[in-house]
């Protein structure tokens, strides 16, 4: 049986989303190198690393935003591959946001929520704005919801992003350095609702270099560096017995130790 044929109850006793041997190249450059995870329900992985070490890379093909040359990924007993309906299915399970908020700017708050839920949900108007209200409040910028993005701060821009993916209620967050394009007195409210997020047992995979938020709310954190997993651990280990020297050089540096 393959993976794509597994059973509800099959999916739901093994990981949730299950990468081997993953490869990666950009023409002859290899940006992924026989990437191996495993990641249960509930599970909170850090991604962190260099720039250019290949985390964005490797979550942006869990949902095949990036396509990749070898290896396997299985999200939800549903094998990634070339089967649109897989693709599609995996995509509705998996909710993401990026740096950059990709809201819609010609619409308001409340129409960029309710549009997945409508066209792919295939939910009645009334009951997706419902729901986007509910997301809006548990962001706490309810009152924004008749505004367009460009009326709002980066921060409130990205904590839409954030509602807007978990109006379709999915399985998995992945996360691609939700704060790296906002102000410094911004990125605690976007760190706050992801954390809120954790608390409540989403699973999420989150690239950040944010690593006051990595301590506080990762279950692992997994360290890349040139396209390889080089080390991961549980936070405490993770920065106080680093085993690589690769991992205690990029500690050095963005710790400052």
């Amino acid at each position: 049986m393959s993976a794509a044929e597994h059973t509800p109850a099959e999916a739901a006793s093994g990981p949730i989303i299950r990468i081997e041997h993953l490869g990666k190249w950009y023409g002859r450059f290899q940006a992924l190198k026989d990437v191996n995870l495993a990641i249960a329900r509930k599970e909170r992985i850090v991604i962190c690393g260099p720039s250019g070490s290949g985390k964005s890379t490797l979550i942006r093909c869990i949902n095949k935003l990036e396509d990749y040359q070898e290896g396997t990924i299985v999200v939800d007993g549903v094998t990634l591959d070339e089967n649109v309906k897989n693709i599609e299915h995996i995509r509705r399970e998996v909710g993401m946001v990026f740096q950059q908020f990709n809201l819609f700017p010609h619409l308001t708050i409340l129409q960029n929520l309710t549009l997945a839920p409508v066209w792919v949900r295939k939910m009645p108007r009334k009951e997706a704005e419902a729901l986007a209200m509910r997301y809006l409040e548990r962001v706490q910028i309810a009152e924004q919801a008749g505004k367009f993005p460009g009326q709002l701060s980066g921060g409130q821009q990205q904590r839409v992003a954030i509602a807007r993916s978990l109006c379709m209620n999915p399985k998995i967050m992945l996360f691609d350095e939700p704060t790296s394009a906002l102000d410094p007195e911004m990125i605690k409210e976007v760190l706050e609702v992801m954390a809120g997020l954790a608390r409540e047992g989403m699973t999420m995979l989150v690239v950040t270099h944010e690593m006051g938020f990595a301590r506080e709310i990762a279950d692992r954190i997994v360290f890349m560096d040139k396209g390889e997993i080089v080390e991961q651990a549980p936070p405490k280990e993770f920065f106080a017995n680093p085993k690589s020297e690769r991992t205690k050089l990029f500690l050095s540096q963005i710790l400052g130790r």
